[in-house]
């Protein structure tokens, strides 16, 4: 059974940080980009950033030099380290194991159950 599992979300004050992870099943973790996405209230589901097989990471302007995205292979564990956090970053936060290279990212059919992060100004 695939499983994706966050953790590490809650409230902090603008200007603070979070770290999120994401723990996968081996099966899929080890085939599959790795990416975060979030989702805040009456908004569309957003891709935020993803990490490749090879560790190669990309952005979302909007979270570009504040947001660094991280595999351990070992532990089959996504991170994302966000700091300087604004209160436009609160959402809800999503990981999902697809495709993704240089240029795009293409979301797998699993996803995370979600974990909420708030930014209080």
């Amino acid at each position: 059974q695939v499983q994706l599992v966050e953790s590490g979300g809650g409230l902090v004050q603008a200007g603070g940080s979070l770290r999120l992870s994401c723990s996968a099943s081996k099966s899929i973790f080890s085939v599959s980009a790795m990416a975060w996405y979030r989702q805040a209230p009456g908004k569309p589901r957003l891709w935020v950033a993803h990490v490749t097989n090879g560790g190669s990471t990309y952005y979302a302007d909007s979270v570009k030099g504040r947001f660094t995205i991280s595999r351990d292979n070992a532990k089959n564990t996504v991170y994302l380290q966000m700091n300087s956090l604004k209160p436009e970053d609160t959402a809800v936060y999503y990981c999902n194991a697809g495709q993704g290279g240089s240029t795009y990212y293409t979301p797998g059919y699993y996803w995370g159950q979600g974990t909420q992060v708030t930014v209080s100004s």
